[in-house]
C-alpha cells in the first residue's frame, strides 16, 4: 500500500450527502433511493480517509448494485457522479470483458484504466499550479528567438531587458500572433506501432510501444511556425519539465488505491440463467474474474501495483432477461446494497422536459435560437408530449426516459428541417393540438410506433 499522508479528497464543508443529492437533481429526475445510497457511499469515502488508527485499513467500502428498467437514469448517476466524486472514477461496461483465455478485455484493465485516469487527474492538477510558470518560460524561449539576450554590456543588457518586456506585453496580447518564428520541436517516437495478441494483450501494446519510444533518442525537428501555434507546444514542454512525475504516480497510485470509484455497467449482460449453457460459459468466467478484483486483490499496472480492496465499486443493470440472484452467489455478496430504481410515470416524463438543466426542451430551443428561431413550448404541449411517451412505452417497449428523444425529434422534423428560411412563422409554439397533429396517427398505430418512436 502507499504510504503517503492521507488526502482530503472530498471537502467536508463542500460535499455532504444532502449537498450531492442536490446536485444530482439538477439533471436526474426521481430516483431517491439510488441518489442517497451514492451519496452515502462517496461521502464515506471521505470519512475512512480522516478516520485514525489500524481500523482505517478494515473499513471496506459498501459496493453498490443499481437495479431497474433501462432509460431510468442509472447511466446518467455515473455521469454526474464522475463530475462530483473529485477522485479516480471510470465507467465500463460489463459487456466488454471477457473470460481469461478467450479474446478480448480481460477484468483487470478496468483497473489499469482507473490508475491511468488518476494519472491524468493529478497530472493536470499539478500543471494548473505550474502554468503560470511555464507560460513565462514558454515566452521567454519565443523572446529568445525574436529578441536574443545580450550578456557582455551592461548598457546593452538593460535596452535588450526593456524591449524584451515591451515584446512580453505585445506577445500576450495577441499582437505577435501571426508572426512566424523558426523552432526547434520534439518529435515523439515511432507511433502506430500494434502488437495483437490474447489475454490482455491490448496493454503489453500500449507498454511496448512506451519502451520502445523511451529507449530511442527523442528527435528535435527545425520547423517554421506562427507564435499563436508554438505557444501552446512550448507550454506543454515547459510543463513537463516543471511537474515531478514520480510523485505525480504516488499520488496517483494513493489516490486510486484510496478514493478510486469504478462504475460496470450492464451487469445483468453477463448474469446467466440457470436454463442456460454453452455460449454462456464465458459469461459466468467474466463473473469469476470480476470476483477478485471487488474482493480486493493487486493489480500490476505500467505504473506500479494497485491494491483494489478499498476501490468503490458500483454496478448497475436493466435484469429485463436475468435475475440478480442468476449472478454467482460470491459475487451478490460483495454488492451488499442494492437499490431498485423505479420506472418513469407521464408526471416524472413532465419534470425531466422542464426541470433539468440540460433537458431536451432546453436543448432544442438552444438549437433552433442559433437559425433566429424562438421555440415555444406551450404547457398542454408538454403534458401531451409525456402522455404519447408513457403511452408508447406501455404499448410498444418501455425504453424509459429515451422515449422522449424519439418522440422530440419525431415531433420538431419538419421545423428542424424548414428552418430557418422556410417557416412561415419565426415564433413557433408547440401545443396540445400541434402535438397531437403530428404524433395522434403514430402513436395509436402500434405497428408504426414500434419502427418511428
Amino acid at each position: 500500500m502507499s504510504n503517503l499522508e492521507p488526502k482530503l479528497t472530498i471537502p467536508q464543508d463542500i460535499l455532504t450527502p444532502k449537498q450531492i443529492v442536490t446536485e444530482l437533481n439538477k439533471y436526474i429526475i426521481g430516483q431517491d433511493n439510488a441518489k442517497k445510497a451514492v451519496a452515502i457511499a462517496l461521502r464515506n469515502r471521505w470519512r475512512r480517509q480522516n478516520v485514525e488508527g489500524d481500523i482505517r485499513q478494515e473499513i471496506m467500502p459498501n459496493n453498490i448494485i443499481l437495479i431497474g428498467p433501462t432509460g431510468v437514469g442509472k447511466t446518467e448517476i455515473a455521469r454526474r457522479l464522475a463530475k462530483l466524486a473529485g477522485a479516480p472514477f471510470i465507467k465500463v461496461e460489463a459487456t466488454k470483458y471477457t473470460e481469461v483465455g478467450y479474446v478480448g478485455r480481460d477484468v483487470e484493465s478496468m483497473i489499469r484504466d482507473l490508475m491511468e485516469s488518476a494519472v491524468k487527474m493529478v497530472k493536470e492538477e499539478q500543471e494548473e499550479k505550474i502554468k503560470t510558470k511555464a507560460e513565462k518560460n514558454a515566452e521567454d524561449r519565443i523572446l529568445n528567438i525574436l529578441i536574443p539576450p545580450v550578456k557582455d554590456d551592461d548598457a546593452e543588457e538593460e535596452d535588450n531587458k526593456e524591449t524584451r518586456e515591451k515584446f512580453r506585453a505585445m506577445l500576450r496580447n495577441g499582437i505577435m500572433d501571426d508572426r512566424e518564428i523558426e523552432l526547434e520541436i520534439t518529435q515523439q517516437g515511432p507511433n502506430g506501432m500494434a502488437v495483437m495478441g490474447p489475454m490482455g494483450m491490448d496493454d503489453m501494446g500500449i507498454n511496448i510501444q512506451e519502451m520502445l519510444g523511451n529507449m530511442m533518442p527523442k528527435k528535435r525537428k527545425k520547423r517554421k511556425i506562427k507564435v499563436k501555434d508554438a505557444l501552446p507546444l512550448l507550454i506543454k514542454e515547459e510543463a513537463d519539465k516543471l511537474i515531478d512525475m514520480d510523485a505525480v504516480l504516488k499520488e496517483a497510485l494513493y489516490r486510486t488505491e484510496n478514493s478510486g470509484i469504478v462504475f460496470i455497467d450492464e451487469i445483468d449482460k453477463v448474469a446467466v440463467s440457470n436454463s442456460k449453457s454453452g455460449g454462456e460459459v464465458s459469461r459466468e468466467g467474466v463473473q469469476r474474474d470480476l470476483l477478485p478484483i471487488v474482493e480486493g486483490s493487486a493489480v500490476n499496472t505500467k505504473h506500479g501495483i494497485v491494491h483494489t480492496d478499498h476501490i468503490l465499486f458500483i454496478a448497475s443493470g436493466a435484469f429485463h432477461v436475468s435475475k440478480p440472484s442468476d449472478l454467482i452467489p460470491e459475487l451478490q455478496g460483495r454488492f451488499p446494497i442494492r437499490v431498485e430504481l423505479n420506472s418513469l410515470s407521464e408526471e416524472d416524463f413532465v419534470k425531466i422536459l422542464t426541470v433539468p438543466e440540460n433537458a431536451l426542451i432546453k436543448q432544442y430551443q438552444a438549437l433552433l435560437e442559433t437559425e433566429g428561431v424562438a421555440l415555444v413550448f406551450d404547457e398542454s404541449g408538454i403534458k401531451q408530449i409525456a402522455q404519447t411517451a408513457a403511452h408508447v412505452n406501455e404499448e410498444v417497449t418501455n425504453i424509459g426516459a429515451r422515449r422522449l428523444h424519439t418522440i422530440l425529434t419525431t415531433l420538431l422534423e419538419d421545423i428542424l428541417f424548414n428552418a430557418p428560411g422556410d417557416l412561415e412563422d419565426m415564433n413557433t409554439a408547440i401545443d396540445e393540438k400541434f402535438v397531437r397533429d403530428h404524433l395522434d396517427p403514430i402513436a395509436t398505430s402500434s405497428d408504426l410506433s414500434k419502427y418511428i418512436l
